[in-house]
């Protein structure tokens, strides 16, 4: 049998406070934030992303979920989210690495909205031959993020806890 990913089972490995400010950056339709936001009923959870029509349907889904601690916000994530600085404790970047071009970018609103100690949790596609898991590490530590932990992701995913220095 292979070993999917599964949101829930990634996001029980990370230690998340009850009430805290999270940012899903490059959510989709909600396959992340959702189950976030059921596990966080207190958290403050902003849902990110570029199309409308995936914010539409994350909408659509919390509704019918009943999930309300979800705010949607549609912004392009390498040229800014429209938060506060500091804001936030925890980001969640989900397949989305690999979509971006400008990546240091992408990077830098992760820092600038994380608070000191904030964590972050990269989740992606593993591609052994293009060694993603070596290049995707070095770059948040260059830009001053200290692992914490590999986290199981699953076959066909790789999963890494950051902290913001």
């Amino acid at each position: 049998m292979v070993d999917l990913l599964n949101p829930e089972k990634v996001l029980s490995q990370v230690p998340l406070k009850e009430e805290m400010s999270v940012a899903d950056f490059g959510c989709g339709s909600g396959g992340w934030v959702i189950p976030l936001a059921k596990m966080k009923k207190d958290a403050k959870i902003h849902a990110i992303d570029v199309l409308e029509e995936a914010l539409s349907a994350l909408r659509s889904r919390a509704e019918m979920e009943r999930v309300y601690n979800i705010r949607t916000i549609l912004a392009d994530v390498e040229k800014g989210t429209g938060l506060a600085s500091s804001s936030l404790d925890f980001v969640l970047m989900t397949n989305i690495l690999f979509q971006v071009e400008d990546k240091d970018s992408l990077i830098d609103e992760a820092s600038r909205v994380l608070t000191k100690g904030g964590m972050l949790l990269l989740v992606e596609w593993e591609i052994k031959e293009d060694n993603t898991k070596e290049k995707a590490d070095k770059k948040f530590q260059e830009k001053g993020f200290k692992k914490i932990k590999d986290i199981h992701a699953g076959e066909t995913h790789f999963a890494y806890l950051y902290e913001k220095n």
